[in-house]
């Protein structure tokens, strides 16, 4: 295919070029946005690649495309690295997924790569992909169906249905589902097993049995392939907690087939966890199964997968980041963490260091180490460096691990054996959860990471207000050392059906004091983030009317003007400020009246007065 016939193909609308002859200049691209594409070549081609032949793209896509006449008259692993230096150059430029493709233009051979890293080599290459796809087919590829979203969704309700009329307790069922999900992706065999007897004693074992052994022994081989530091622990508690759980061994045979049944045919076909489409929804999964199987906890506060996915953005992970989350519990952040740091990756050596040398997490609940564990291992990485403990016991052991982001959600009403002891014994005898709402534990994790670590971290409204003396206190404490770099007010009910509290997201560079940076921080509105309440599921993401994530576009925006610190009315605005100020957009904002509707102030009424109902009434 020729060079006007590829770009028919894709889509001319999509294509984007900023040469005259229609290449892109990665050199230019980059210099556009302050970088230099010295700092990106690795020169082991022989040659300094930069102009790339075609690029297309949109808000959250780009395609790569590299021509040659003919394969058979180029050096096949020149023109590879060739094409491995232009992904370089773009995921330095944008943040955008990427499909590299490398083209004849004297005959109709294509090779293409996409899914995570974009490894240009003959190991990566997808082999059914034979013809040149349009732009739309490419994003499907990439990001999946919304549809395989919903459907995917509808699957938690009745599968929740179903665990609860064979008597699994609601508290097990995350960690017994996400158990079950491991062992069908690792090749369980659970259909037509009979009773049988054991060889080692001579007695019977019954068909449910067999298939409960089977799954233990793939979860132990598991930890043992990938090396897993405290894979006692971690085997103690999915052995003792789930599968030896009076609930699990009660099941019969039929019943647990069914339910490994159900899972193999509606959860798992959508789940490719070879790209980064499949990856999304097994987060997806994760994280709402997770929160609707534990919505009458009103203290559980699951970061939902997309809100991980922005603030991971947000401080940049790559594949240099050395990633922790000290309150990690089902590792839903370090999962994220995980995923963009691959992304960024150009080798399987990369990755594997990824997953074995730089995500960390601290879990002190029993259970939720455990599901953190399962999570990290369904998503290939079973030697994840999640420790279960207490972080205030593991101070030397982060600073030992030279940690440069921090991710975190910590408790917001955590009573006073979870706080830091140092904290709590100048507590008085009426104090029985933390008073500063959480901030005492970013503040302690802030003083034993690197001076150049990036942290978000979400907290309830009462840490950016800061009414009372202890939060007040933590705000001065962290501006006396740190810079407050941006705070996000996200949805009311992020957390629904779960915890109800009220969260923004703060970032905070930790490379010099607040007043000596000198400068504004950004504060974003970021109330509408496109997902709305379905009832006894939570909030599900809304789609336009040709079936696109309205999310994409939203999360697209809320980036640009974070990075590009751009203020507008309604949506962001920059101000200087101090520990004494409330940090929140709604505080500074202009108000973009001409989209005002009486909807939007009825609207604004439900929110305030739910919001004092969930505040139980102080501040009303």
């Amino acid at each position: 295919m020729n060079r006007i016939e590829i770009i028919d193909k894709i889509g001319a609308q999509y294509q984007i070029g900023n040469t005259e002859s229609g290449e892109f200049s990665y050199s230019s691209a980059l210099k556009s946005i302050g970088k230099n594409i010295k700092d990106f070549q690795k020169g082991d081609t022989g040659t300094n690649h930069q102009y790339l032949d075609i690029r297309f793209e949109n808000e959250r896509l780009c395609i790569l495309i590299e021509t040659k006449n003919k394969f058979s008259k180029w050096n096949k692993e020149k023109i590879q690295k060739q094409l491995q230096d232009y992904v370089r150059f773009e995921k330095a430029y944008s943040d955008k997924r990427i499909v590299a493709i490398l083209a004849e233009t004297e005959g109709d051979d294509i090779c293409v790569w996409y899914g995570q890293s974009v490894i240009i080599d003959d190991e990566h290459i997808v082999l059914e992909e034979t013809k040149l796809k349009t732009f739309e087919e490419y994003e499907e590829i990439c990001f999946g169906k919304v549809n395989d979203k919903i459907k995917v969704i509808d699957s938690i309700k009745t599968l929740n249905e179903k665990l609860h009329s064979d008597g699994v307790n609601e508290k097990l069922r995350s960690q017994f589902v996400g158990t079950c999900l491991l062992a069908l992706k690792n090749g369980l065999v659970y259909e037509n097993i009979k009773d049988t007897i054991n060889p080692k004693t001579g007695k019977p074992l019954k068909a449910e049995t067999v298939v409960l052994n089977n799954i233990k022994d793939i979860l132990e081989g598991l930890l043992t392939k990938s090396g897993s530091i405290n894979k006692a622990s971690k085997l103690a508690i999915l052995n003792n907690k789930v599968l030896d759980d009076q609930d699990v061994q009660s099941l019969t045979y039929k019943e647990l087939t069914d339910i490994l049944k159900f899972i193999d045919t509606n959860i798992v076909p959508y789940i490719n966890d070879k790209n980064t489409a499949g990856q999304d929804l097994l987060n997806l999964f994760f994280t709402t199964f997770n929160k609707y199987v534990g919505k009458s906890d009103k203290n559980q506060a699951f970061t939902p997968d997309h809100i991980c996915s922005f603030m991971s953005k947000v401080v940049g992970v790559n594949k240099h980041s050395r990633v922790l989350d000290p309150c990690c519990g089902s590792g839903a952040f370090l999962v994220r963490a995980m995923t963009d740091a691959m992304d960024d990756c150009e080798s399987e050596d990369e990755r594997e260091k990824v997953k074995q040398e730089q995500i960390f997490g601290i879990e002190y609940e029993a259970g939720a180490f455990g599901l953190s564990s399962t999570n990290m291992l369904i998503h290939g990485d079973g030697n994840s460096n999640v420790v279960q403990d207490s972080l205030f016991n593991k101070g030397k052991w982060i600073e030992n691990n030279d940690i440069n982001v921090v991710l975190m959600n910590p408790p917001y009403n955590a009573t006073k054996k979870f706080c830091n002891s140092n904290y709590t014994k100048n507590w008085d005898s009426k104090k029985k959860e933390d008073p500063s709402k959480g901030f005492h534990f970013v503040e302690w994790v802030a003083r034993h990471v690197s001076p150049l670590t990036k942290m978000a971290v979400l907290l309830p409204m009462q840490a950016a207000i800061g009414n009372s003396r202890d939060v007040k206190e933590f705000k001065k404490k962290m501006l006396d050392n740190y810079t407050l770099e941006a705070v996000f007010s996200l949805p009311v009910e992020v957390f629904y059906p779960g915890a109800a509290a009220v969260a923004v997201c703060m970032v905070f560079d930790l490379s010099q004091k607040h007043i000596k940076a000198n400068k504004e921080t950004f504060f974003g509105y970021y109330r509408d983030d496109k997902f709305t309440k379905r009832k006894g599921l939570g909030r599900v993401e809304m789609t336009d009317e040709k079936g696109n994530s309205l999310w994409a576009k939203t999360e697209e925006l809320w980036l640009d003007l974070f990075k590009n610190k751009k203020q507008v009315a309604g949506l962001s605005v920059m101000r200087k400020v101090s520990w004494k100020d409330e940090w929140l957009a709604e505080a500074y904002m202009e108000t973009d009246y001409s989209s005002l509707e009486s909807d939007d102030f009825e609207k604004t009424i439900r929110d305030y007065y739910s919001y004092i109902i969930k505040d139980g009434g102080e501040n009303a």
